[in-house]
């Protein structure tokens, strides 16, 4: 497979309190971000190497946000790997999907876009900055 899920993500209308459920009821690990970063909240789910990826394949993490008015927005998502956002994005396009937003960079983790499928479900599409 060539564009694995690599992160999910949910929406919440306290934050605050959806880390603390995670991390009481699962061990989950969170890390709320700054204005900067849109207040979201990094999620961890496994253990990650210095990076901040998985060490362990096949194993991914997640992040919280906030809830809006957009009812799309409203439910968890899935984030797809990709290898150019823009072709993916006529790729989706071309498939019947319906792209939201993006691409937008996201500082130090690469370009983001999401899209709702032939469903209805919201996805989100990453391609990650190039790692050193």
């Amino acid at each position: 497979m060539t564009n694995p899920v690599v992160h999910f993500e949910m929406p919440a209308d306290d934050r605050k309190r959806m880390s603390e459920f995670y991390t009481k009821a699962f061990g989950w690990k969170t890390e709320q971000l700054g204005p900067e970063m849109g207040n979201y909240v990094m999620v961890q789910t496994t253990e990650t190497d210095e990076k901040g990826f998985p060490k362990e394949r096949g194993m991914i993490n997640g992040g919280f946000y906030d809830k809006t008015d957009a009812g799309a927005s409203n439910a968890p998502s899935v984030v797809i790997s990709v290898s150019d956002i823009n072709e993916y994005i006529k790729k989706v396009n071309d498939a019947g999907g319906k792209v939201l937003d993006g691409p937008t960079d996201i500082p130090g983790i690469g370009q983001y876009a999401s899209f709702l499928d032939t469903e209805g479900n919201r996805v989100g599409m990453l391609q990650a900055a190039a790692m050193e």
